[in-house]
């Protein structure tokens, strides 16, 4: 204890006169609630805006009826990176429309690419099949014909 002329009588006053405060509850709640809040996040995500294979299925329908309408500006902006750079605007329609109308009947993650690729089965009222590689680059893009 320090010794001395004080400006009052008395000596000062200890610091910390209470007992210690244990805090670890807090931390730990911060932490479960953190992770609790990450998960809230990507459930919210699949609600928003739907499962890969939702999007996948999604975006194949607008690409072909996109196609069907002659609107090349839309179907082109959906395509990947490398699609775009392999074909122009024009060339698309060659490439991805058949005669009559389309449906799309299933999707499937590809197997070889685990859930970074979606195989979208589309059938044509005509006849005939083609499956396209669907991936995702800033959102679902059509990435050639498998």
């Amino acid at each position: 204890m320090t010794q001395g002329p004080f400006l009052y009588d008395d000596a000062p006053a200890p610091l910390h006169t209470g007992a210690p405060r244990n805090r670890q509850g807090w931390l730990i709640g911060l932490l479960v609630g953190t992770v609790v809040l990450a998960f809230a996040m990507v459930g919210v995500l699949y609600l928003v805006r739907g499962a890969p294979a939702d999007q996948a299925e999604e975006v194949t329908g607008v690409f072909l009826a996109a196609l069907a309408d002659g609107d090349t500006e839309t179907a082109y902006g959906l395509l990947c990176e490398e699609e775009q750079a392999r074909l122009n605007a024009t060339g698309m329609e060659d490439e991805y429309l058949r005669p009559g109308a389309a449906e799309v009947a299933e999707v499937q993650d590809d197997a070889r690419e685990g859930a970074r690729v979606q195989q979208v089965t589309v059938r044509w009222e005509g006849g005939g099949s083609v499956q396209l590689a669907v991936v995702n680059e800033d959102g679902p893009r059509i990435c050639g014909i498998s």
